[in-house]
């Protein structure tokens, strides 16, 4: 488990929110890393990984021809994938990762091109997701290593979105708890 993880699941039980996972290339390693936490029943909903094209189309709603053009591996279909994975499992946020972990390239593009992304409630605050973000990612390393670094790289885009739109009774519940002022 790591502190990423379960600072996730503490914020999202903080704020009575949930969160829901779309992945590629990490595999189910993101949800694994997020249900490694005890108590990440009270805020994650589900996953879906969809490794095959098709399946960010049929079921996570990836628009079709913006994959025919572009392939998987694209800003866009990180962001449609994380919204995808937000609606259709009932969650107040959606995270997704896309992209090449090797050992060849795809979609024309190099091992260790990767996109995260963050899809949330809009307008909340300013800094917020404002419906989404994504990150574009250029890893180093071997399969594995890009796969880990994959999934601190979704938990951290997903830490500041909900560090960003933490209101100050948020705050206020979150420093009682942990014994501050």
């Amino acid at each position: 488990m790591s502190s990423s993880a379960a600072e996730v699941v503490r914020l999202l039980t903080v704020r009575g929110e949930t969160l829901a996972v779309a992945e590629s290339l990490t595999g189910g390693m993101v949800a694994s890393e997020i249900t490694s936490v005890p108590g990440a029943s009270k805020a994650f909903r589900g996953s879906v990984t969809a490794y095959a094209t098709e399946l960010k189309r049929e079921i996570l709603g990836v628009d079709a021809s913006l994959l025919a053009s572009r392939g998987a591996v694209d800003a866009q279909v990180a962001a449609q994938m994380a919204a995808g994975a937000r609606r259709i499992l009932g969650a107040d946020w959606g995270i997704a990762t896309t992209g090449v972990a090797g050992p060849d390239a795809q979609d024309g593009q190099p091992v260790g091109t990767v996109f995260v992304a963050v899809d949330g409630p809009s307008g909340v605050g300013e800094g917020s997701a404002c419906g989404g973000k994504v990150q574009a990612l250029r890893l180093n390393g071997d399969r594995a290593e890009i796969r880990m670094e994959s999934v601190r790289s979704v938990l951290a885009l997903l830490l500041r979105e909900l560090a960003g739109e933490q209101t100050g009774n948020e705050r206020a519940q979150d420093t009682e708890r942990n014994g501050g002022f």
